[in-house]
């Protein structure tokens, strides 16, 4: 029994919640499989901003109660979480990766910390963040080999789940910081489509670029963990907009109904990616045989990643400012840079770089029309070797511009043995598709 209780920290969240639901173990349960485990690997791989192991357990013993009266349980009963560090959580820190704001408290959650809660998830902690979800590297190493950086800005939710500290965790996403981190550690990593899930309560860097993620290690518990976040706030206006999708843990487990057809797109940042990541993803390709076609990006994408900065840049300095005036040596360096760059760029060109947006998911529609989804990589190659950087975004931000749904597949490894991340990318708005289309990927027959 004790044995089997300490490797529940290895169980998937559907198997944890089925397994709390049927009594044969208790939430106590998981949670202190998952406190061994941190117990064991934080020195090593450094995933906590903030950890209190008295109030996990509280709630876990709380999550227990429900169970013994037969109250009504939760999508997520009893299953700890790992949150970022620039999610607001009641009276528990969260700092920001920033000594700026050392001991900040907040008094209530940011809405996606109450949808947990209500879903009956155990909030574990805070896990590390790069400074300001920006370029700052936090202490975070990689899982898999700690002299490698594990990605960022959501470095500490990522390594978490990989290293089995906690079977799901949540991230945000301005550039690559889901996507990228999830490529370097080996986990499934999901950014929902742009406004899909509410923002109010976490730190604001980019209004129209920022979007909240969930990292796990299957592609159906990313569909559990995403589906009790999604739906409209009234304190986030991205998010009154857009239709939340129907059951989307039952349609991303759901066999497609025809045969998938995926757009292998290479993307103008082709050049970009490593020579063994190019061969990787060519015979990847070859592998899928009547499932993929080679797909060319229209012509006006190659812009892109100059509109991306553009906007991102500029709504960044004035996101900071009060950081910005700080002085030298309160933010990094290259924050420091992105917000001087911002402060210069002209209202006129700002304006007609948001507007691309929508100009470039009616060109993808064209696209979506066809395929299921478009498969690219999710990163330039392996997780580089060091701790000075969290890596180049350049796959992702294509994705983060446009606000279409994406998701980081550990399906690949490089020469050295380190993972490689496989990119779905789906039509605005049709996330449960995409999530489909990636469960089938996962688990199709070699």
């Amino acid at each position: 029994m004790f044995k089997s209780r300490m490797g529940l920290c290895k169980m998937s969240l559907a198997e944890g919640v089925e397994t709390v639901r049927s009594g044969k173990f208790q939430a106590v349960d998981f949670v202190k499989s998952c406190l061994s485990r941190i117990d064991d690997k934080e020195v090593e791989i450094g995933a906590w901003a903030y950890l209190n192991e008295v109030a996990a357990l509280e709630a876990a013993e709380s999550r227990d109660s429900y169970n013994q009266q037969g109250a009504s349980l939760g999508a997520l009963h009893g299953m700890p979480i790992g949150i970022k560090d620039i999610i607001d959580t009641a009276y528990m820190p969260t700092e920001y990766g920033s000594t700026l704001y050392a001991g900040r408290l907040p008094k209530t959650d940011a809405v996606v910390i109450e949808r947990l809660r209500l879903a009956g998830a155990v909030i574990m902690g805070k896990t590390v963040t790069a400074e300001l979800a920006n370029c700052g590297p936090g202490k975070t190493r990689n899982p898999h080999n700690p002299d490698h950086t594990p990605g960022g800005s959501s470095s500490g939710s990522a390594a978490a789940v990989a290293s089995f500290m906690v079977p799901g965790a949540l991230g945000t996403q301005t550039g690559g910081s889901v996507i990228r981190p999830a490529s370097y550690c080996g986990v499934y990593g999901f950014k929902p489509t742009y406004g899909l899930i509410p923002r109010t309560g976490v730190l604001m860097q980019s209004f129209s670029h920022d979007q909240i993620g969930t990292f796990a290690r299957t592609v159906e518990d990313i569909a559990m963990l995403t589906e009790v976040l999604i739906g409209p706030d009234v304190g986030d206006d991205a998010t009154t907009t857009l239709k939340a999708p129907v059951k989307l843990s039952d349609i991303a487990t759901s066999e497609p109904p025809a045969s998938v057809r995926l757009a292998f797109a290479r993307t103008p940042m082709w050049e970009h990616a490593e020579p063994a990541t190019q061969t990787i993803f060519e015979n990847l390709r070859e592998t899928l045989a009547d499932h993929a076609d080679e797909v060319d990006l229209p012509d006006a994408f190659n812009n892109l990643m100059a509109w991306h900065r553009t906007v991102v840049e500029a709504e960044c300095a004035e996101a900071y400012i009060k950081e910005y005036e700080a002085g030298e040596g309160y933010i990094h360096a290259d924050l420091r840079a992105q917000i001087e760059r911002g402060r210069d760029i002209r209202a006129a060109d700002f304006i007609a770089a948001l507007k691309k947006r929508t100009y470039l998911n009616a060109l993808l529609d064209e696209t979506f029309d066809t395929y299921d989804a478009i498969l690219t990589p999710a990163a330039t190659g392996e997780a580089p070797e060091g701790l000075e950087s969290t890596g180049d975004p350049v796959f992702c931000s294509t994705w983060s511009f446009c606000g279409t749904p994406a998701i980081s597949l550990p399906l690949l490894e490089g020469e050295t043995g380190l993972p490689i991340g496989v990119q779905l990318v789906g039509r605005w708005g049709d996330d449960a598709r995409l999530l489909r289309t990636a469960n089938w990927l996962a688990n199709k027959p070699a």
